[in-house]
């Protein structure tokens, strides 16, 4: 055997593994920035799809974060108990529910406006850094055949 072969198989080069860590740790580091907020990491996902374009439909939250509504309804049932937004079912099509932001759902953007600066300062990266990852994080999603919207599309990006 190569010694190339061989070397794959370290750990450390197995992108899996930095992957893994890298996202818990990203994940991890908003913590306590985002418990200011009283969000959780996927409760500020959703928020930030509704800070994007609300009303939306249930569906349309979970294909933009690329998550199903089972995971998801809790978390929405969870958000509106904290009156961040309300759940109506959708006119015609009793199947579908919209998401709505309330006022204070609407009022709490203006205070997560300081959460992308702070961690850009925590994690000691650039604008331009986080640019470039999240390209290459798109190019491996897009190789896993997942499709993301286009609004989180790097092109998209502003």
């Amino acid at each position: 055997m190569d010694s190339t072969t061989d070397d794959d198989l370290l750990l450390e080069r197995q992108l899996c593994f930095a992957l893994s860590v890298a996202s818990r740790s990203v994940v991890g580091a908003y913590r306590p920035v985002l418990e200011k907020l009283d969000l959780t990491h996927p409760q500020y996902l959703v928020m930030l799809v509704l800070w994007e374009r609300s009303p939306r439909t249930v569906r349309s939250i979970g294909s933009a974060l690329a998550m199903e509504s089972a995971t998801l309804s809790p978390m929405l049932k969870r958000l509106e108990a904290m009156g961040l937004l309300t759940r109506t079912r959708v006119p015609g099509n009793e199947r579908a529910l919209a998401v709505d932001l309330t006022a204070a759902g609407r009022q709490l953007r203006s205070r997560a406006l300081e959460v992308p600066v702070t961690m850009l300062k925590r994690l000691g990266l650039t604008r331009e850094q986080v640019d470039t990852l999240n390209e290459a994080m798109h190019a491996i999603i897009r190789a896993t055949g997942t499709e993301l919207p286009a609004s989180t599309r790097p092109e998209h990006q502003p």
